[in-house]
Parts: C-alpha cells; sequence; structure tokens
C-alpha cells in the first residue's frame, strides 16, 4: 500500500489522522472525511487504518446500535458484553488504554439517526479517542442537526477529484506494464470527471485492451475502445 501513499485523498485522509492523533488534550477528537461516492474514500481509510494502527469498521445499512458495537469489539479482539451499556464500556476501556484512533466508514448510517449517532458520541465521550468519520458528501450537513456531536469535531476533510498526477500513480498499480500515453490519461481523467473508481476500470480495460492485441504502447489514437464514465449504454433503437 506504500506505493499509493502519494494518492491525494490518502494524503489528505493520512493529514486529517495526524492532525487528530498531534490534538492538544483541550481540543476535540473528531474528524469527517467527506465525499462522493467513487473517489477512493474507503481505500484512503484502509491505508490511514493501517499506517495509524486504527481499529476500523464499515457500517452496513441493516446493522442495529448492537451490532455496530459488536462490530467494533470484534475488530478489537474483544468478546461483547450482554448489553449495550457494557459493550460500550469495553469499547470505551479498550481505547483509552490502547491509545489506538477509530475509524468509522459509512458514517452515514450513524448521521441518519440520533439514537445511532450518540453511539458515536458515547465512545468519544468515554474515552477521548481520536475518531475519524467517512461518509458521503451529506454527511456534514446530516451531523449539523446534531450539535453535541458537531462541535466536538476537530477537522472537516473534502475528498477530491482525482488530478493528472494521481492518474499517473494509478497507472503504476494498475496498468504498470503497459506504456500508456498521457493523452489517453488525460482523456480518462476528463471523462471520468476524476472518480477514481472509474479511474482504475478504465486502466483495467486499457491493460487487458493492450495485452489481447499485442499493443505495446497505448494512446488515445490508437485505443479503440469507449471510455468508462459508469452511463449506462442506450438501448437499440
Amino acid at each position: 500500500m506504500s506505493n499509493i501513499a502519494g494518492i491525494n485523498n490518502v494524503a489528505l485522509t493520512n493529514q486529517a489522522m495526524m492532525h487528530l492523533q498531534d490534538r492538544s488534550p483541550s481540543l476535540p477528537g473528531l474528524g469527517v472525511l467527506h465525499g462522493p461516492s467513487g473517489y477512493g474514500k474507503s481505500f484512503a481509510a484502509s491505508y490511514a487504518a493501517n499506517a495509524h494502527r486504527a481499529f476500523y469498521i464499515q457500517c452496513k445499512s441493516t446493522w442495529t446500535r448492537k451490532k455496530f458495537l459488536e462490530a467494533i469489539l470484534k475488530e478489537m479482539g474483544i468478546m461483547p458484553a450482554k448489553n449495550l451499556a457494557d459493550m460500550n464500556e469495553q469499547a470505551c476501556e479498550e481505547l483509552m488504554q490502547s491509545g489506538r484512533p477509530l475509524i468509522i466508514d459509512e458514517a452515514d448510517w450513524l448521521a441518519d439517526s440520533k439514537s445511532h449517532v450518540m453511539l458515536a458520541m458515547d465512545l468519544y465521550e468515554g474515552s477521548q479517542a481520536s475518531i475519524l468519520l467517512i461518509g458521503e458528501e451529506r454527511l456534514p450537513a446530516k451531523l449539523a442537526h446534531y450539535e453535541k456531536i458537531h462541535n466536538r469535531i476537530l477537522s472537516w476533510v473534502a475528498a477530491e477529484p482525482c488530478q493528472i498526477r494521481d492518474v499517473l500513480q494509478l497507472a503504476d498499480i494498475y496498468a504498470r506494464d503497459i506504456n500508456i500515453a498521457e493523452d489517453l490519461l488525460l482523456k480518462v481523467l476528463d471523462d471520468t470527471r476524476g472518480v477514481t473508481r472509474r479511474i482504475c476500470v478504465n486502466l483495467e480495460n486499457i491493460r487487458n485492451w493492450a495485452a489481447d492485441n499485442g499493443v505495446e504502447r497505448v494512446t488515445l489514437e490508437n485505443y479503440r475502445q469507449a471510455i468508462f464514465t459508469g452511463k449506462a449504454p442506450r438501448g437499440r433503437s
């Protein structure tokens, strides 16, 4: 994963974690990383979790409050207690004793309900640990409805679309054995509007096309495939 440390959203997430970890004891310890789907937030979070030894969970839409706490305790390697209050105390105690941060991905699940979001509040208040919430672009607006948690947020980080330097680094990972001209990479960047996931799909497509056609250098001129933008193809009339 060190190969992608320079990709912009990975760097932004890492900086947010460092800001939380290095804060003064008098400052709040919650951070929020937000942005559109496909910007590589979860991948950046996974990198940051490894770099900072953070506990990491990814919320699911079907979860209950109990399942949320059980998932955190499972990540910590702790057998969950029987009730929510005791599970919360278990998690808080581990966060305090270990000094490790917590990353909660798909945190929109938390923000969609006051009873859910207060779980994060309880974890923070009970441990004073660094906690990074990750979600879609509307996550800040959702959290604004809950003043108790909103005013404990130290850092707001907006994920950004890829730039050409990011595409070049992604090409070294997803198509490292293929020579791709910069004009084609710029076309991919423009047509995908910098969405990381779609860029990666195109790089894989270019790699496969080059291998199937025996092409050593792929350019905008000789590449015979459409750029994948995420839009469904039109049906035949």
